[in-house]
């Protein structure tokens, strides 16, 4: 009975979200393979749909990027369609299918926009678009390495050392000032959209390493392990189960991998704030914690204490994952902000590392 009730659910799913994203009814044992369609529509619809806590919006746009991605241009219109049905702006698309472009190229790319146009002429939506870039040719750099640090501090410096004639340098730019400062620096969509979007395109290319930094990104930009888990599902009935299973390893691997307590960088900051301006320094200093705690996975802890009688004269506990995390940190945009917000306030600094007598223990 349970099993039934089960199947029935999937069922009443799959008509009721087929219906809002295509305007039609699932399920009509017609047409010249009505059998592999109810396997279809029941499975996408009635089931993937319902996994994971996506908003309708973020899963169409998924399948988007992913049939682009596929070069799947006939299911490309019709998920375009459907995305404009609920509620996915032609600005919003149009940057999906742009997404793309530094993941597989110019050609492909305009393969989707055209197709994706297609459907905006079939809608009497005007084109061109409103323009969404937000940079000029002296800001795109700056722009890009603001958004690139966030994302991934550091870079890839380590990865293109090495190349024939240094032109991994070359290479280092690119991705700076044309992925970050041309393409995610657009407007309609937010970053965590592109992060978790540009996650579902590794995602289909089976780009293993990417999709390890990657998770990361994801996580600095605000979205959760659980977000890319059902994101990826969302993937899966277009990509295939070997794919998918491979991304969801990867983010089970990050997810769960264990911190060596033995290579965690521990240190006191011992700071004397001028007491005229105590009030300015803790907004700065809470805003930078709660930033890098939220933003950063390398930093374990930054719990910050004043004296009673003498609150301008303030120690902080940092312990961070290991030297390459705290470097990392120095380089964050969070981080950054409160340097250089705080210099006219900090009198005296004091960095004292320190060795933890129980490696490990937690604050609880």
């Amino acid at each position: 009975m349970a099993q039934t009730t089960d199947i029935m659910n999937r069922i009443d799913a799959c008509k009721q979200n087929y219906h809002r994203l295509f305007g039609g009814e699932a399920l009509t044992r017609q047409g010249t393979d009505p059998e592999m369609m109810d396997i279809l529509q029941k499975f996408i619809f009635g089931e993937v749909f319902q996994t994971g806590k996506l908003t309708m919006k973020q899963r169409e746009m998924i399948t988007c990027i992913t049939l682009a991605t596929m070069q799947t241009l006939p299911q490309l219109k019709a998920h375009a369609g459907a995305a404009l049905n609920v509620g996915v702006t032609p600005e919003e698309l149009r940057e999906v299918m742009y997404l793309t472009a530094p993941f597989i190229g110019f050609p492909k790319m305009l393969n989707a926009v055209t197709t994706v146009n297609e459907v905006f002429k079939e809608r009497g939506i005007s084109l061109p678009l409103d323009c969404q870039s937000t940079v000029t040719e002296e800001t795109r750099h700056e722009t890009g390495k603001t958004i690139q640090d966030k994302l991934y501090p550091g870079g890839i410096a380590s990865v293109m050392e090495g190349l024939p004639d240094d032109l991994g340098k070359n290479v280092e730019q690119f991705l700076t000032d044309y992925f970050f400062g041309d393409i995610y620096s657009r407007g309609s969509l937010d970053l965590q959209t592109r992060e978790l979007l540009g996650y579902c395109v590794l995602t289909t290319l089976e780009a293993e390493s990417q999709l390890h930094s990657h998770y990361h990104g994801n996580i600095n930009v605000g979205n959760t392990p659980e977000t890319l888990t059902a994101a990826v599902i969302q993937c899966l009935p277009y990509i295939g189960f070997p794919a998918a299973i491979k991304a969801l390893r990867i983010i089970k691997q990050e997810y769960t991998k264990p911190v060596s307590a033995e290579n965690n960088l521990v240190r006191l900051s011992k700071i004397t704030v001028d007491p005229i301006q105590l009030d300015d320094y803790n907004a700065f200093l809470k805003e930078e914690i709660e930033a890098s705690m939220r933003l950063e996975p390398g930093v374990l802890t930054l719990y910050a204490t004043a004296e009673k009688d003498a609150p301008h004269k303030v120690t902080i506990l940092e312990i961070y994952a290991d030297r390459n995390a705290y470097e990392s940190h120095l380089k964050t945009p969070h981080f950054q902000k409160y340097k250089q917000g705080t210099l006219s306030m900090v009198k005296e600094l004091e960095l004292v590392d320190v060795k933890p007598l129980i490696p490990g223990l937690k604050i609880k």
